[in-house]
């Protein structure tokens, strides 16, 4: 970008600037907002030379943040078997089999299946596919990315076999003969994923640059990612070939730590592009699988409670959670029944006690079924609550028949979060949900669900307005990885990162909030996205 590059952009602005909330212009040089207020004072700043983008009456906002996706492992779903639409059996096999058939694969791999979408709600089997899948390994995962199903060549490949035990944390399911039947949950998968061949570095490239594409075509400037150290090198080889389009918040396993302290990192290191030092740990599974933990047993379940993960069953994450934040590094914990939330809880509370103050911003990532009595201890301890709105459109359908109505008054509870003053920022949890802002606001605002019978929303009493949603989305995700002060509102001295839509979600009525569509993307003061 040239020195003194100006741009006037004209339009109906909501800056999430609570002190100047609405403009009518902005006034960018180089990479940053030098002026957000009337077009009348705009045009002051600006001379012959300005480029003037007038985009009329449509909205402006900030740039989307998505504050939880699996970024590589969504470019990766854009090229492989997707089973998202499969609504029955006969759908699911022969969806393998036509991608079978097209493609060429030495593992064929994909999923984002749900089962409680099936027209008979049955958990796939391998019995499904070994017929025409044969020598080639086949490994599918849920939408929620907590249980999958191989084929019989996949389980042979990596031994699991009727007198494979359960490991800690997971669960190998079985017939009644004892003989595993395909499925795999929470850490049992990595049987499957520790022989899954590396992919290679074109893969990779191939996978990254697809993800850039799905994030600038949706308006998502920003994405905070759950890393790896391959993903990691990779987002540094395109910062350095200025093709990182996406500015990226890495968060890495918690297992890393050593590497933190040692290196002497601190949450929020790195540049406006990519930073580091945050670390993920998880409790629970999903709700789907059955692996998310309850205080109480599950109602179509009786004997089960879920499934506690290994290192907060023996007190390794408290452990290594406090020497986290001793070190000042975010904590990003995985919790979703209640009993894992008031756990995660428990630990942030011990943290507090025992470690100095600092600036903490430890968040739960999901938070979905949260006891009413727990939500102002995150208010007490400055937790975050990490969510993600459209999968309210997913588990409205069925989530009650498996914790009951009693339980549904802590079940995405954003207002209720809001009313006590929480910090949430919003996400998608790409691929268990799109990569999609617009859709997330929507369903946010409306507690739709897919089967269109909740007409006023499913628990209505958790509705959120437009405005609250969108700060989900931009200044509050900004604030989760401590990013408030350069981005995630339209002001004097932040990034230029913009998205442009074709109506005004603020004007129309909630139910067509998800029509709206990103005509522009704008990063660093650059258009790298424009609707044709």
């Amino acid at each position: 970008m040239m020195k003194n590059d100006i741009k006037l952009v004209l339009g109906k602005v909501f800056t999430c600037n609570s002190n100047n909330v609405w403009a009518e212009a902005i006034v960018i040089r180089n990479n940053i907002i030098m002026f957000a207020g009337k077009k009348k004072e705009a045009k002051e700043l600006i001379d012959s030379n300005t480029e003037i983008l007038d985009y009329g009456e449509k909205l402006i906002l900030p740039g989307f943040i998505d504050s939880h996706v699996h970024f590589m492992m969504g470019g990766a779903s854009l090229n492989s078997l997707d089973l998202a639409a499969v609504k029955s059996k006969e759908e699911f096999i022969e969806s393998c089999r036509k991608f079978l058939g097209n493609e060429k694969v030495k593992w064929l791999l994909g999923g984002n299946w749900n089962q409680q979408q099936f027209d008979i709600i049955e958990l796939p089997n391998k019995n499904w596919v070994d017929e025409f899948t044969g020598d080639t390994p086949l490994f599918l995962t849920r939408s929620d990315l907590h249980m999958g199903v191989a084929n019989s060549k996949a389980l042979s490949l990596s031994r699991i076999s009727k007198d494979t035990p359960d490991p800690e944390g997971g669960v190998i399911e079985r017939d009644e003969k004892g003989e595993p039947t395909g499925i795999l949950k929470d850490s049992a998968m990595s049987f499957i994923y520790d022989i899954i061949p590396p992919k290679s570095e074109a893969e990779l490239r191939k996978e990254l640059t697809l993800a850039l594409d799905e994030a600038r075509k949706n308006g998502i400037t920003s994405v905070h990612d759950i890393t790896t150290k391959k993903s990691l090198k990779l987002y540094q080889e395109y910062l350095g070939k200025d093709e990182l389009s996406c500015r990226i918040y890495a968060i890495h396993p918690i297992n890393e730590i050593d590497n933190f302290v040692r290196l002497g990192v601190e949450s929020g290191f790195g540049n406006n592009f990519l930073k580091i030092g945050a670390l993920k740990a998880f409790v629970d599974g999903s709700l789907g699988s059955f692996t998310a933990w309850f205080f109480d047993p599950y109602s179509d379940n009786r004997e089960s409670v879920g499934l506690p993960m290994a290192t907060i069953k023996e007190g390794k994450l408290r452990e290594l959670a406090l020497r986290a934040d001793k070190a000042k590094l975010q904590l990003v914990i995985h919790g979703i029944g209640d009993r894992a939330i008031a756990e995660i809880i428990d630990i942030y509370e011990e943290c507090v006690r025992q470690n100095i103050n600092w600036d903490r911003r430890h968040r739960i990532e999901h938070l979905q079924h949260i006891r009413p009595l727990d939500i102002p201890r995150l208010k007490k301890n400055d937790i975050i609550a990490s969510v993600q709105p459209l999968q309210v459109y997913d588990d409205g359908d069925w989530c009650e028949s498996k914790i009951g109505k009693d339980r549904l008054s802590g079940t995405y509870a954003f207002k209720s979060l809001i009313d006590n003053k929480v910090k949430m920022c919003f996400g998608s949890d790409w691929t268990v949900t799109p990569l999609d802002a617009i859709s997330g606001i929507w369903c946010a605002v409306t507690r739709a669900t897919k089967n269109g019978l909740n007409n006023e929303g499913w628990i209505p009493e958790e509705k959120i307005t437009v405005e609250q949603a969108v700060r989900g989305y931009t200044i509050d995700a900004a604030y989760a990885a401590y990013e408030e002060d350069i981005k995630g509102s339209i002001e004097v001295g932040k990034l230029a990162d913009l998205v442009v839509l074709d109506k005004n979600i603020f004007d129309c009525s909630p139910e067509s909030i998800r029509d709206a569509q990103v005509d522009v993307t704008m990063l660093d003061g650059q258009i790298i996205f424009e609707r044709c």
